[in-house]
């Protein structure tokens, strides 16, 4: 594992609860086009990797796929256990899978290669695990970031919140660029034919208290920022926040915040 896996590993430690009730339907918009895109219906041998708490891995077996799921967090095999009663979980992470080669019809990962440091290889293994003929698709976000998502920045730029020079980055010659151009030039350099991408927008719907539970309990980009952060500052950081996000607030006090995804998918040779 790289530098960046290994930090991932301990940013998540611990933060399925705290994912699952804010982050956690956010990610779950694009599941269904995610799975549309990998060509899941019933009797499809699907993996999901990355499954969270396990929602795209229960609309999955909702269409009458054969599941299986992995994450590299032990909460989160946790609470998708808990949650969904279909498909089998288990903890393994990119870019090394316990699978055979060919083993699935179809594999999904849904925002999962934005968190490895290696994106070439975690998408190679995705083609590795598929069948020849089979599906890959993910999910990323994308660039430029939507409102939604240049929200956590602004509002620790607002606060004053200095530069975190010390947070490990994607090596540069084994990134690229989070455009539907990029995404599709990363699945092809993987090895997958057919390839294309779709730009998924909608508006998230959330409890201001709730969403900025995220942030507080070390979720998100904000999240990240704050790790280790004094008190005044993180005080700041939620003024900002609420400063910020009052355009957003409708009549019932929820916050409708403008975002994207791009779901890309390609086939395996």
């Amino acid at each position: 594992m790289t530098t960046f896996d290994h930090h991932e590993r301990e940013r998540w430690a611990g933060r399925a609860e705290a994912y699952t009730r804010s982050f956690g339907r956010l990610c779950a918009y694009p599941a269904q086009a995610l799975l549309d895109a990998a060509q899941v219906a019933a009797g499809a041998r699907v993996l999901d990797v990355g499954t969270g708490p396990g929602t795209v891995a229960a609309l999955a077996a909702a269409r009458g796929a054969a599941v299986t799921a992995v994450d590299a967090e032990a909460s989160m095999i946790v609470w998708a256990r808990a949650l969904r009663a279909e498909g089998r979980f288990a903890r393994a992470a990119l870019p090394l899978l316990p699978f055979a080669t060919g083993a699935f019809d179809a594999a999904v990962a849904n925002f999962v290669i934005n968190h490895v440091g290696d994106p070439r290889a975690a998408v190679t293994e995705l083609r590795r695990v598929v069948r020849p003929g089979g599906q890959v698709a993910v999910t990323i976000w994308p660039h430029p970031l939507p409102p939604l998502q240049r929200l956590w920045r602004q509002a620790y730029e607002a606060a004053g919140g200095p530069p975190r020079l010390d947070l490990p980055q994607v090596a540069a010659e084994r990134n690229f660029d989070r455009t539907p151009e990029g995404l599709t030039g990363l699945l092809r350099g993987a090895g997958l034919d057919a390839v294309r991408c779709e730009t998924l927008s909608w508006v998230h719907r959330t409890d201001p208290e709730q969403w900025w539970a995220g942030p507080e309990a070390g979720i998100g980009q904000l999240g990240l920022l704050l790790d280790g952060a004094p008190a005044d500052l993180r005080r700041r950081s939620r003024d900002a926040y609420d400063r910020l996000t009052d355009r957003y607030r409708g009549p019932d006090g929820q916050l409708g915040l403008p975002t994207a995804a791009l779901v890309a998918a390609g086939r395996t040779r």
